[in-house]
C-alpha cells in the first residue's frame, strides 16, 4: 500500500476498454509527461487498451498513482516541533518556513491554540454543539463530524441509529443557517461549531 503525505489524489481518469489502444486527452498542457512515456507506463501495467483524461499537470507518480488508486492512501499530517524556547530567532525562522509544521513549547504553553486549530483545519473535522430542548448548549463537548459527512443524518448517526428513525426535524443555530434558529431536515449540511438541537416525532 502506498501512502502519500499532505497530497491529494491526482485527478487522472482511467477508463480501460477492450480494444482500440490507448487514448490520451489533457486539459491542461502536460509539462512533465509526453504520450511516449504514458503509453510505457500503461504498459508496464498491461494495460493496452483505455481512455486516459488528465485534468493536471501530471507527473509519472501521479500516473502510476492513478492506476494504483485502490492502493494508494491519501493522509493529512502536522509536523509538530517542540521546545521552540530552547532555539534562537534564526533557527525558528528557518522552522517557520517548513510546510505543514508548526513549532510548539509543550513546556511553556506557547502555540499550542494554533496547533489546535491546525489539527482541526487539515483534519478537515467539524465541530457540532448539542442542545437540548429548553436548555443552554454544551460547548464542552462537541460531536466531531468529518467536513465530507457532516450532514443532520450523519450527525444523528454518530450518536445514536435510532435517532433517525424518530427523526421530525432539527433546531440548527449557526453559520450553516440564515436564521437562528432554523428548522432544517436530515439533509441540511452542518458547518464548524453549528449548535442543533434534534426534535423527535
Amino acid at each position: 500500500m502506498g501512502i502519500r503525505i499532505n497530497k491529494e489524489p491526482p485527478n487522472i481518469v482511467i477508463t480501460k476498454k477492450d480494444k482500440g489502444g490507448i487514448n490520451i486527452t489533457n486539459t491542461v498542457p502536460l509539462t512533465h509527461l509526453d504520450n511516449d512515456e504514458i503509453r510505457a507506463v500503461m504498459s508496464e501495467y498491461k494495460i493496452n487498451s483505455a481512455n486516459i483524461a488528465f485534468r493536471c499537470d501530471a507527473t509519472v507518480d501521479d500516473l502510476i498513482d492513478a492506476i494504483e488508486a485502490k492502493a494508494r492512501k491519501y493522509i493529512p499530517a502536522i509536523y509538530v516541533l517542540n521546545k521552540i524556547d530552547s532555539f534562537s530567532i534564526e533557527e525558528l525562522n528557518l522552522l517557520a518556513k517548513i510546510p505543514d509544521a508548526i513549532p510548539i513549547s509543550s513546556a511553556n504553553g506557547w502555540n499550542l491554540d494554533d496547533l489546535l486549530q491546525m489539527m482541526w483545519d487539515k483534519l478537515k473535522l467539524v465541530r457540532v454543539y448539542t442542545k437540548p430542548k429548553g436548555k443552554l448548549p454544551d460547548f464542552n463537548e462537541p460531536v466531531v463530524l468529518r467536513s465530507d459527512r457532516c450532514t443532520v443524518e450523519d450527525f444523528c448517526n454518530s450518536i445514536h441509529k435510532s435517532l433517525v428513525e424518530d427523526f421530525r426535524n432539527a433546531l440548527v443555530y449557526g453559520t450553516s443557517v440564515k436564521h437562528q434558529p432554523q428548522i432544517v431536515g436530515l439533509n441540511h449540511q452542518l458547518e464548524d461549531e453549528d449548535v442543533i438541537t434534534i426534535l423527535k416525532k
